[in-house]
């Protein structure tokens, strides 16, 4: 990418990834487009300027990838409730059907696509999961999965028809400063001294490696690979222990077992229909937190000459001294 003469198109720019995204490639001197649904951002800049819309307007993406040369592709919905099914086949996969297509017409030299590790399939017998796992479908797999499966599959018909394309598969990525929604919600919870823990293992990344990563690999030549961006795998004991005690706070002391688990999420999901309200706790997120999952970081490693992951205790440390900040805790 040549900050002079490139500009850069980010979807889905005032999410978790995309607004560290934007901010890095405006640190670094680029021009950016950037794709928000409703609202702007918080801050301003000569080198950046907002259109709002969706990846279902197929004329807005078409008139928004004018004078563009490259292209992020972020926005997603992350949900585990079973009701929001629709919503993620519409967003997830036919918007994203929706850029590539748009990407390929608008000549656009190249796209990075923010998957997710939830799209990587699970070899039977591996105990480390790698870019190499070959798609399984079963009765636990989630929709939310499923629907960056299938949103990546688009990614490569594009590749399919020339287009230069990289897919990253995060993590569960930490970082940021609104904990009220996607994954910084363990933040609030363990703040609320959250009582439970799982003995659940999973994999966690800095939003601001997740972008870096992203940025190289968009001026690499690198094109039709995937790559899993993951700095460490922990229980989720040990993480919400950590942010527990970063806040000074009582860590969780009770033990969710599978039992306990099933009962949860049915009461949830019963009191969900009679509230209205969407359930906190379903049964593909009461699988994942009891599940254990390993995940190889080092194509990405040694794709990206001296590229390193932080350390999950300092990515906890700096969210939490944001939050802190943030809502003057």
């Amino acid at each position: 990418m040549n900050r002079d003469t490139d500009k850069i198109f980010v979807t889905g720019a005032s999410g978790l990834v995309g607004k560290e995204l934007v901010m890095q490639l405006l640190n670094q001197g680029f021009k950016v487009r950037a794709m928000v649904h409703s609202h702007r951002m918080d801050y301003s800049h000569p080198n950046l300027e907002f259109v709002e819309g969706d990846v279902l307007d197929v004329v807005m993406i078409e008139e928004a990838l004018e004078g563009i040369t490259h292209v992020f592709h972020c926005a997603a919905i992350v949900s585990y409730d079973p009701s929001d099914r629709y919503r993620l086949m519409k967003i997830n996969v036919e918007g994203t059907a929706n850029i590539v297509n748009a990407c390929i017409d608008a000549g656009i030299r190249k796209l990075v696509h923010v998957s997710s590790v939830a799209a990587i399939g699970r070899n039977p017998g591996a105990l480390i999961v790698n870019e190499d796992a070959h798609w399984v479908e079963t009765t636990d797999t989630s929709n939310y999965s499923k629907s960056k499966y299938l949103s990546e599959m688009e990614v490569w018909r594009g590749i399919g028809e020339g287009l230069d394309a990289v897919i990253v598969n995060p993590s569960i990525i930490f970082g940021g400063d609104d904990w009220s929604k996607g994954s910084l919600a363990i933040f609030k919870s363990a703040y609320n001294e959250f009582s439970w823990y799982s003995e659940g293992v999973a994999g966690f990344v800095d939003v601001r490696d997740v972008v870096s990563a992203m940025i190289q690999l968009m001026q690499s030549p690198i094109t039709a690979e995937r790559f899993i961006l993951n700095s460490e795998c922990l229980s989720f004991r040990e993480v919400f222990t950590a942010i527990a005690n970063c806040f000074g706070k009582r860590p969780p002391h009770r033990k969710v077992t599978p039992f306990l688990a099933a009962i949860v999420w049915r009461y949830e999901k019963l009191k969900g229909l009679i509230t209205g309200r969407k359930p906190l706790l379903t049964r593909e997120t009461a699988l994942s937190s009891l599940g254990k999952v390993y995940y190889d970081n080092s194509k990405v490693l040694k794709a990206l000459t001296g590229f390193t992951f932080i350390p999950v205790k300092d990515t906890i440390a700096y969210t939490c001294k944001v939050l802190k900040e943030r809502n003057n805790l």
